[in-house]
C-alpha cells in the first residue's frame, strides 16, 4: 500500500512546492479578492449574506434587490442606511471552497492566508491524475508506462493554465483548484461504473464547486451502459452510421442491470442539490436562482438581456477558445496577452492528439461527450473567463482530454515531449507573470479587444 503512495505522493510534493515558492511574498497574504473567506465567515456567524451587509471589494459581489427581486442598482456598492435592508449582498459563487475553508477561517477570520491553502491543495490535482492514468494502464485500458503517466501528470501540473491557476489564490482561480480533484476523483469512481454512490459525491461536489460541471454525468451514463450489456450481446456493425452502431450497441443493454448504478450515482448528486436549492430558496426566493445574474458588474445589462449562458456569447467564447494568440511588437516588452487570455492550444499544444486517437472504444467515447459537452456550455458562457493568462475554463473537463491522451494509443515520440517542454515553458510565464507583471497584459477594460488591434 506505501508503494503504490510513493508516486502520486511525490507528484503531489513537488506541484505543491514548486506552487508555494512561485506564491513568493505573497505567500501569507490574503488575497484581494477572497470570496470563499468572507463566505466562510459569513456562514460562521450564522448567516448567508456577507457580514455586515457592505461588500469588502468591488469584484463580482452579488447584490439582490428584495423589492423588485432583481439586481440591485448598478455601480451601485454603497447605499444609505434606510435602503440597506432592501438591497442584500452575497457571494453568488458556489460554496464548497468556503466550507473547506470554514477551520482556518475560524482561526484567523479575514487574515486566512488563502493564497497558500490553494496552492498547496492544488497539488492534489496532478497527483490523482497519477492515480487515474494508473489505473487506465492496470487494467490494460492505455498501454503506458509509468513514467508515461508521470510525464503526463507533471504536464498537467506545469504545462496547463492550471499552473497559473493554483498560484493566484482568488476567488475565480480557487474554484478550479478545488475543483480538479474532484472531477478526477469523479473519474476514478465512475469508470466501469464501480463505484456509482462515490461517483455521484465527487460530481455533486464538483458542481458546488463549479456548476457548469454537471454535463460530465454523461461519463458515468456511458460506462454504466457498457457495464449493463449483455456479455454475449451483437458488437456494433463495422463500416455503418455511428448511429445505427450506437443503437445496435445499446440494444444489448440489461435495463435492470442498469437501474442500480444509476440510481447509487444519482442519490447524492440529489442530496446535494436539494441542499443548493433550499439555499437558493434562502437567498433569493427561488431554489433554481444561483446568484450570478446579481452580479454587480458593467456588463450586468448584457446578462439581463441574454441571460449567463446563450449562444450569442459562443463566436466571441470561439475565438479566444481557438484563436487567441500573442501580440508580437517591435517595441517593448515586445509581447502582449490578451485579458481574454490565450487559446487552449497554444497554451498545451499536446492537446490537440485527442483529435487523432489510434483506437475509440466505449470509454472513450463517454470522455469524448461529456468533455464536449461541457466544453460547449463554458463556451455559451457570458465570458470567455476574463481576465485569464490563458482560457482557464477547459479546467472544467481538462482532466477528461487527458485521460483520452492516455487511451488514445498514439506513441508519445520526441514531437509530443518537445511541444510538452514548450507548454512548460509557456505556461511557467503565465504562472510568473499573470496578475504580477502587468506590462505583459493588455489593460483593456471593456471586454471587447481579443487580437492585437491594428
Amino acid at each position: 500500500m506505501l508503494a503504490r503512495l510513493r508516486a502520486p505522493a511525490a507528484i503531489f510534493a513537488l506541484a505543491a512546492s514548486v506552487y508555494v515558492a512561485l506564491l513568493g511574498d505573497r505567500v501569507l497574504v490574503p488575497t484581494e479578492d477572497n470570496h470563499f473567506v468572507h463566505l466562510a465567515r459569513s456562514f460562521l456567524h450564522g448567516q448567508l449574506g456577507v457580514v455586515g451587509n457592505v461588500p469588502p471589494g468591488t469584484n463580482d459581489w452579488a447584490c439582490f434587490d428584495t423589492q423588485t427581486r432583481g439586481p440591485c442598482p448598478a455601480g451601485r456598492y454603497r447605499f444609505p442606511p434606510e435602503l440597506a435592508e432592501r438591497y442584500r449582498w452575497y457571494v453568488s459563487f458556489p460554496p464548497l471552497p468556503a466550507v473547506l475553508l470554514l477551520p482556518l477561517v475560524a482561526l484567523f477570520d479575514l487574515q486566512t492566508p488563502d493564497r497558500l491553502v490553494w496552492a498547496i491543495l492544488a497539488g492534489l490535482g496532478p497527483a490523482l491524475l497519477y492515480v487515474l492514468l494508473r489505473t487506465f494502464s492496470e487494467r490494460g485500458r492505455s498501454g503506458r508506462t509509468t513514467w508515461q503517466n508521470v510525464g503526463l501528470s507533471l504536464l498537467f501540473a506545469f504545462g496547463t493554465v492550471y499552473f497559473f491557476s493554483a498560484v493566484q489564490g482568488s476567488v475565480w482561480f480557487a474554484a478550479h483548484v478545488v475543483c480538479v480533484p474532484l472531477v478526477v476523483g469523479y473519474l476514478l469512481f465512475a469508470l466501469d461504473a464501480r463505484r456509482p454512490w462515490l461517483a455521484g459525491l465527487m460530481l455533486g461536489l464538483a458542481f458546488m464547486t463549479r456548476a457548469s460541471t454537471f454535463p460530465l454525468a454523461l461519463f458515468f451514463l456511458v460506462e454504466a451502459l457498457r457495464v449493463a450489456r449483455a456479455e454475449n450481446g451483437p458488437p456494433p456493425p463495422e463500416g455503418r452510421s455511428p448511429l445505427l452502431r450506437a443503437a445496435v450497441w445499446l440494444r444489448a443493454v440489461r435495463p435492470a442491470a442498469l437501474l442500480r448504478p444509476l440510481v447509487a450515482f444519482a442519490v447524492p448528486i440529489l442530496v446535494i442539490g436539494a441542499v443548493a436549492m433550499a439555499m437558493n430558496h434562502a437567498r433569493f426566493g427561488d431554489p433554481f436562482e444561483f446568484g450570478h445574474r446579481f452580479l454587480s458588474v458593467r456588463w450586468a445589462d448584457r446578462i439581463e438581456r441574454w441571460g449567463l449562458f446563450n449562444y450569442h456569447y459562443l463566436a466571441k467564447n470561439l475565438a479566444v477558445f481557438t484563436s487567441s494568440l500573442p501580440w508580437l511588437s517591435a517595441r517593448p516588452p515586445y509581447l502582449t496577452i490578451s485579458r481574454h487570455g490565450l487559446a487552449l492550444w497554444f497554451t498545451t499544444p499536446n492537446l490537440l492528439w485527442v483529435l487523432w486517437p489510434r483506437r475509440v472504444d466505449a470509454t472513450a467515447v463517454g470522455l469524448m461527450l461529456a468533455a464536449g459537452a461541457t466544453c460547449l456550455l463554458d463556451l455559451c458562457y457570458q465570458n470567455s473567463g476574463w481576465i485569464q493568462f490563458g482560457y482557464r475554463f477547459a479546467l472544467d473537463y481538462m482532466p477528461l482530454l487527458f485521460a483520452l491522451l492516455a487511451l488514445g494509443g498514439r506513441r508519445f515520440g520526441s514531437g509530443f515531449w518537445g511541444l510538452a517542454a514548450f507548454a512548460v515553458l509557456v505556461n511557467a510565464f503565465g504562472a510568473i507573470t499573470f496578475d504580477r507583471v502587468p506590462r505583459f497584459y493588455d489593460t483593456d477594460p471593456t471586454q471587447n479587444v481579443i487580437f492585437q488591434p491594428d
